[in-house]
């Protein structure tokens, strides 16, 4: 009786056995997916925070590249933060975020980490308008660094171009040349980086030749600039 009986109770325990075994099944593939969506969640918010991490570090490597700049370490400087571009097409002007409060003054030198950008035109309480030195209005003294021959570079109102007019036809110059602040004026002091020059158009019967540059200063990509005191403005502090 206990051989006939014992097949009978294991198969009417199979149904019940079944359903434990697949709900623990169930339940056990359902935490797993909790746990996998928990996970891609989390990891998804760790590459978020990773590439963060890259941004700051790239805006830290930008900005120690631009103190670094400086020339001359017993220089003041300044890190300022580009906070509205002139949207008039004809004008190469912008605003920056540091103003009288900060000491700023018109005619101050602004540069990034590659060369001149411009000068400060304008100041307000806590912001200033920078004219950048492509500007049709600007003008800056410039030498080829190559053998100190001088002149003026003009503003075209175009980002990548500069003019170099009036220079007679014999003066040793071409193209590649590193053009420098010559120091004329003493606005900006001689031997910050300005231009290459990108043509020289020598045209026969004339005295002048055709020059343009091309500036060294990132102007059209950079967001923060570096604001310059001279060594005579810190002497005066």
């Amino acid at each position: 009786m206990g051989a006939l009986v014992t097949p009978i109770i294991y198969l009417a325990d199979i149904p019940g056995d079944f359903f434990s075994w697949s709900g623990e099944n169930f339940m056990s593939r359902a935490k797993l997916r909790e746990e996998n969506n928990k996970l891609k969640t989390e990891a998804m918010v760790l590459r978020a925070q990773m590439l963060k991490y890259v941004a700051l570090e790239t805006e830290n490597a930008r900005l120690r590249k631009l103190l670094r700049s400086e020339r001359n370490p017993l220089e003041k400087r300044l890190v300022a933060e580009i906070i509205q571009i002139d949207s008039d097409p004809f004008s190469r002007k912008f605003m920056i975020n540091k103003g009288s409060i900060n000491d700023v003054y018109i005619g101050q030198v602004v540069i990034d980490s590659y060369g001149i950008i411009g000068q400060v035109a304008e100041v307000g309480l806590l912001n200033s308008r920078v004219i950048m030195l492509t500007d049709a209005a600007h003008a800056i003294p410039v030498k080829v660094a190559r053998n100190g021959n001088r002149m003026i570079a003009y503003g075209t109102g175009k980002n990548d171009s500069l003019l170099l007019p009036f220079v007679p036809d014999t003066t040793d110059i071409k193209t590649g040349d590193l053009l420098l602040t010559s120091g004329l004026g003493r606005r900006f002091k001689s031997g910050y980086p300005v231009a290459t020059v990108t043509s020289v158009e020598r045209i026969s019967g004339q005295a002048f030749s055709r020059i343009t540059a091309s500036p060294i200063a990132k102007l059209d990509q950079t967001a923060s600039v570096l604001i310059v005191w001279s060594e005579d403005d810190v002497e005066k502090e």
